[in-house]
């Protein structure tokens, strides 16, 4: 079986700040063009005026992926600081109100919101998605079933949206909340081949609710746009590092489970029920608590986890030359990751006498500052 390249591709969404105020800021258009005339089409709006969101080129590793996204980075800060802005990629705003939001005037936009109401103006969330290079549909489809076992372990590790319109949540990922409001949202099914895929998926093309698969939003898809499989169950990270932590864990996942393929072996497929049991305590607890192992018939702490996962994907993680990446996973675990790191700001300015939402203000400029990590 001839191996795929399992090239990797990276988009993510950032919300716009005032840097004075740290309060949401619409995306003037001098600045859009300015993004655009430096990174072409790897730059566009999104579906809220105050956001941003730009994609890497197709890497054939994760050494070309971080180049490209501290390039993307970078440029999108320096083009907002001119207009007295800056970039944070937190999937919540911790103080920001969707009520005072404008979706983009743009046709595709515009169609979301005549066709999804009043749900898709709560849409104040901002993730990220990894595109991992499979350029067959059949083992697209088949590795899709398997991989979503693992959705809730990235989930967990990702989570950085704790607050919600200035008020601590309790979720550690209140993003995924708001985004499963809309239809076609959650974990895939389960579909035994790709003929299967493609009528359930024609059967919403006919009768005119979707033109196309791009409206199917599920935690993992195959891509519409690219041969590609395409995580999107992740929270958007403030940190760069962290970013390419996760998209190398995408990377080395797929091809562990190619590599059992070739072996006549594959992951068991569990039921979504189950499955979705372990995506809420991600959702919940984050990296804070751990997920059930249905194995074993015990929920197990996420350091355990990480080191058997970390076991799974060693090999490939050699081969594909990230194991730096795949092994910043225990340092999120063990220290904390986005969402623990911005409550603990939060708590640190209330121990020093601040207000509620001078709170928040101190996690944005947090966020603001972890923006340029790395960079």
């Amino acid at each position: 079986m001839q191996e795929p390249e399992f090239s990797i591709g990276i988009e993510e969404e950032y919300l716009l700040v005032d840097l004075d105020s740290f309060a949401l800021a619409e995306a003037p258009t001098d600045l859009m063009d300015a993004c655009a005339a430096e990174l072409d089409s790897q730059v566009s709006p999104e579906f809220l005026q105050c956001q941003i969101e730009i994609g890497t080129k197709v890497c054939a590793n994760i050494n070309e992926a971080r180049e490209d996204l501290k390039r993307l980075r970078s440029t999108v800060a320096r083009c907002a600081k001119a207009y007295n802005l800056a970039p944070i990629a937190a999937s919540c705003h911790p103080f920001g109100d969707w009520k005072n939001q404008h979706h983009t005037d743009k046709d595709r936009y515009n169609d979301l919101q005549s066709a999804l109401g009043g749900v898709v103006r709560r849409m104040l969330i901002c993730g990220m998605h990894v595109h991992v290079g499979l350029n067959d549909d059949a083992l697209r489809a088949d590795l899709m079933g398997q991989m979503a076992y693992f959705l809730p372990h990235l989930l967990a590790l990702s989570t950085s949206s704790p607050f919600w319109q200035g008020e601590d949540t309790g979720l550690a990922s209140y993003r995924i909340s708001v985004f499963d409001n809309l239809p076609r949202t959650g974990l895939p099914p389960q579909f035994d081949n790709w003929s299967e895929y493609e009528r359930s998926v024609q059967v919403l093309i006919d009768i005119g609710s979707i033109e196309d698969s791009s409206k199917i939003w599920w935690d993992l898809r195959p891509s519409h746009s690219y041969p590609t499989l395409e995580t999107r169950i992740m929270d958007v990270q403030p940190r760069l590092e962290d970013t390419l932590m996760l998209a190398a864990i995408n990377q080395c996942l797929t091809r562990m489970l190619w590599r059992l393929r070739t072996k006549n072996q594959r992951w068991r497929r569990y039921d979504p029920f189950l499955i979705g049991e372990n995506r809420w305590r991600a959702q919940r607890y984050g990296v804070g608590d751990g997920l059930i192992d249905f194995g074993r018939g015990e929920i197990v702490q996420m350091t355990e986890l990480m080191d058997e996962l970390i076991t799974l994907i060693d090999e490939d993680a050699g081969i594909l030359q990230c194991m730096t990446e795949v092994e910043h996973s225990r340092d999120v675990v063990a220290n904390g990751n986005a969402t623990i790191r911005q409550r603990a700001v939060a708590a640190e300015a209330k121990a020093a006498g601040k207000d509620d939402h001078a709170q928040m203000q101190a996690v944005v400029a947090h966020l603001v500052e972890a923006f340029h990590e790395g960079l």
